[in-house]
């Protein structure tokens, strides 16, 4: 039951995350004070990236339903939220640091991700 509901959990996040993007991406980046402006080329790319998002939220969130998918779901899950963390990290050390709530984002796609390799590595000899 535990390991479903992180799936179903995190695949909500995501796909709320990757919708939020998808139809309101000047509102939702403006919140950590990112300005798309009136860049088609930037909200093209926004856009793509909610609905990739998204999409893997769903497909994470159906493993929480579908015995056969969770292994598919929980690798999914781990990779997407850790390389999300991960890359920000490395921004980081790039480019400098974000702004709070992207350094948010960060603690918390990390913690996420680690969470769902748990489940992954502990509960694959159910799928």
């Amino acid at each position: 039951m535990i390991p479903k509901t992180i799936l179903f959990l995190s695949g909500l996040v995501a796909s709320g995350i990757g919708a939020a993007i998808l139809l309101l991406p000047v509102e939702f980046y403006a919140a950590n004070g990112m300005e798309l402006g009136g860049s088609v080329s930037a909200l093209n790319e926004a856009r793509a990236s909610g609905g990739a998002l998204m999409a893997s939220g769903a497909l994470i969130m159906i493993g929480a339903f579908v015995a056969r998918l969770f292994f598919t779901s929980a690798v999914l899950a781990t990779l997407l939220y850790l390389a999300y963390g991960l890359s920000r990290v490395l921004s980081m050390a790039v480019d400098g640091m974000p702004t709070d709530g992207l350094l948010q984002a960060t603690v918390f796609e990390i913690a996420v991700g680690l969470v769902c390799a748990v489940v992954l590595f502990r509960y694959r000899e159910r799928a």
